[in-house]
Order: structure tokens, then C-alpha cells, then sequence
């Protein structure tokens, strides 16, 4: 069975990294398509994690938000259409449509529950959107190499968080957030952050980073990717402790849900972001 279920893992896994790098590599409309797909998927599961299965109409305008959030945006940064950049403010109607919606709730019972949907559009929505700036270049040229960046620097964080965790962590070390997640470890952080400044050297040398970045940054945006992306993880981690849940979803067998895969990128995709726009150095 557990041979199974390594098999099972091992290979929606390999699907799943094999969908990213389809979406990251090929086009800019297949890069929506995957990242508003696991936008969706994310927002569907966080909204069933914190609401169940109810006020299902303002679930469904709250991910609506998400979508035209991402895809103005998208439509602008990707010179699609000639899309102007000024009309992306056009995207907080929806937004107050979920507001307003709230007034024609019959059943206030759980009226609390509304704010998740706030939550999600700023936790999820906002983030996968800052994505589209690591993707094109001020003249809309489509690259999803710096992303990919991204994600590897986040893959190779979580792996030397595990191993490290796995080997010295839960003997040795002591516990990073216990009351969170027992099984973090502050040698599994540490084994994160070294794996992740060594693959950003090794990114930037292999010229997969953009030739103007200086190894510096490279190194200092690592660090603060593994930073932020262990915050990110630990958030999501305090969400599903607190409704007794193991996993967000099961939309991929082994792995959980798309939250569970996300979680880091979530919090270091726009720390990646706003150090390189803070530089000027993001094209």
C-alpha cells in the first residue's frame, strides 16, 4: 500500500510540475489558463474550508472578482488588445458587488462568514495576479523564465526543509511554530534556506536568471522568498489546524489540495516581486 501510494504521489506530482512548466514556458494564454485555473481551484477550497457549503452565490461573485482581477491585469501588462493600463481599476466593481450582494442575504445567521471572501481575494487573488509583472516585460513581451525562477527557489526551499526536517529535525531540532505545525523544525528551516540561496546561485549562473541581475540579488531575494515562503506556509498551515483539516483539497492525489501547493507561493511570489520593482530591476 505504501508503494501504492508513492506511486500515486510520484506521479500527479510529475503531472503537476509538468502542467507549470507548460504554462510557464509556452505562452502567455496558456500561463492564464493554468494560473486562473489554480486561482479558482484555490479559492473554491479556501471558501470551502472556511464557509462549507454556504452563501454559494457570494462565493461564486468573490471568485469572479479573482478572475477579473487576474485578467485585466493580464490583458494589460500583456499588451493584449492594447488593454490600458488605467482601466485595471475597473476590476474593484466586482468587489463591491460582493459588498453590496451581502445586504440581500437573507440568512445572517453566520454574517461573519462574509469575511473570507474579502480574505481570499487579498490572500489568493491578489497574489496570483502580481504574477503577470514577473511574466512581462514593460513592452508586453511574454517570459515566464524569472517565474519559473520563482517556483524553483520555492520547490528547493520546501525539499531542503524536508530533508533536513526529516533526517536532523525531529530528533534534533527544535520545533519551529509547534502549536501550528508540530512537525517544522528550525533545522528544517535552515536546511530551506540554504537550498534555496545554493539554487539561486546555481540559477544565475546557468543564465536562467535575466543577464542584468547582479548575483546579490539573486542571493537576497532567495532569502527573503524562503522567508516569506515559510510565513506562507504556516498561514495556511494555522487555517486548517483551526478547522481540523488535514489537507485543503484533493485535487491532487498524494499532494492534497491546490492550496497545499501554493501556500508558499502565495506569500513569496510578491516578495519576489516588490523587491525587484523596489529596485528597479523587475525588466
Amino acid at each position: 500500500m505504501k508503494f501504492k501510494n508513492l506511486i500515486i504521489r510520484t506521479l500527479s506530482g510529475a503531472g503537476y510540475v509538468a502542467v507549470m512548466l507548460a504554462g510557464l514556458l509556452l505562452n502567455k494564454y496558456l500561463f492564464a489558463i493554468v494560473m486562473l485555473f489554480a486561482m479558482v481551484v484555490m479559492m473554491h477550497e479556501f471558501f470551502k474550508m472556511t464557509m462549507g457549503n454556504e452563501y454559494r452565490f457570494s462565493r461564486a461573485l468573490a471568485i469572479f472578482a479573482g478572475i477579473t482581477l487576474f485578467a485585466l491585469t493580464f490583458m494589460y501588462r500583456g499588451h493584449v488588445f492594447n488593454f490600458p493600463g488605467r482601466l485595471v481599476v475597473l476590476s474593484i466593481i466586482p468587489i463591491f458587488i460582493v459588498m453590496i450582494n451581502s445586504l440581500y442575504v437573507k440568512d445572517k445567521t453566520d454574517f461573519g462568514k462574509f469575511a473570507n471572501l474579502y480574505t481570499a481575494i487579498l490572500y489568493i487573488a491578489v497574489p496570483m495576479t502580481l504574477a503577470n509583472f514577473a511574466v512581462f516585460s514593460p513592452s508586453g513581451n511574454f517570459s515566464g523564465h524569472l517565474l519559473l525562477c520563482f517556483f524553483i527557489i520555492i520547490w528547493a526551499s520546501d525539499v531542503g526543509a524536508y530533508l533536513f526536517g526529516m533526517t536532523l529535525g525531529q530528533r534534533f531540532g527544535k520545533k519551529l511554530f509547534p502549536e501550528i505545525s508540530p512537525k517544522k523544525s528550525w533545522i528544517g528551516f535552515w536546511g530551506g534556506f540554504l537550498m534555496s540561496v545554493l539554487v539561486a546561485i546555481a540559477l544565475y549562473y546557468t543564465g536562467l536568471f535575466p543577464q542584468s541581475y547582479h548575483i546579490l540579488n539573486c542571493i537576497v531575494m532567495a532569502v527573503l522568498m524562503n522567508i516569506s515562503g515559510v510565513y506562507g506556509d504556516l498561514v495556511e498551515s494555522q487555517w486548517k489546524r483551526h478547522y481540523a483539516l488535514k489537507d485543503s483539497g484533493n485535487i491532487i492525489p498524494g499532494h492534497g489540495g491546490m492550496l497545499d501547493r501554493f501556500d508558499s507561493a502565495l506569500f513569496a511570489i510578491p516578495v519576489g516581486v516588490i523587491y525587484l520593482m523596489v529596485h528597479n530591476i523587475l525588466w
